[in-house]
């Protein structure tokens, strides 16, 4: 939801001199409703290793550098954790710019009451395997408040694969938290299944 971008944000994209997108085609809609002019680069999961050591050089340089994501938080199940990593590592300096998140917006809005035991955040898990069952098995073992992200086209899969080994635990399922088909459903993993 565009609305969702702070003052901050449009000041911190209007003030740099390039904008790392993860899409850029996705983002010069954002950049063209705000009226800014940076430039935009792509940085996603395919290039970001051999884009990150001459982005570090640029910004060593005085390049003011802001990064957006397709629809999330960079480096929160999103592109930017190993630019990051990588500007942390040479004592540069990064600063957050605090704004929507999938990860808080879904637990505002899960009715789970208090988090006493904790939160545990898987992201994207993996697609198949073991690795998969795995993840899968860590989820439901686990007593506080579990968040993972999910393909549309495999959320029957995986709420299946949950409710399998915990059919009675109750679970939200959200969709497009902000945006006008949002969607947020609680139910048993076996009801949601």
């Amino acid at each position: 939801n565009l609305s969702d971008l702070s003052p901050r944000a449009i000041q911190t994209l209007e003030n740099a001199d390039l904008v790392l997108a993860e899409d850029t085609r996705h983002s010069k809609g954002l950049l063209r409703h705000f009226e800014i002019s940076t430039p935009l680069q792509s940085l996603h999961e395919h290039n970001e290793e051999a884009r990150t050591p001459a982005l570090v050089e640029e910004i060593r340089q005085g390049k003011r550098v802001a990064m957006v994501t397709d629809a999330g938080t960079p480096a929160i199940s999103d592109p930017g954790g190993r630019l990051v990593g990588a500007l942390l590592a040479q004592g540069l300096r990064v600063s957050p710019i605090p704004g929507a998140t999938a990860l808080v917006a879904a637990l505002s809005v899960a009715g789970i009451g208090p988090m006493d035991e904790g939160i545990t955040f898987y992201g994207f898990i993996p697609h198949k395997g073991a690795a998969r069952r795995a993840a899968i098995e860590r989820a439901t073992i686990n007593l506080g408040a579990v968040v993972l992200f999910e393909a549309p086209h495999r959320i029957i899969q995986t709420l299946e694969e949950l409710a399998d080994l915990q059919p009675d635990r109750q679970a939200v399922v959200c969709r497009e938290l902000t945006k006008m088909h949002e969607e947020v459903k609680k139910d048993s993993l076996r009801e949601l299944a």
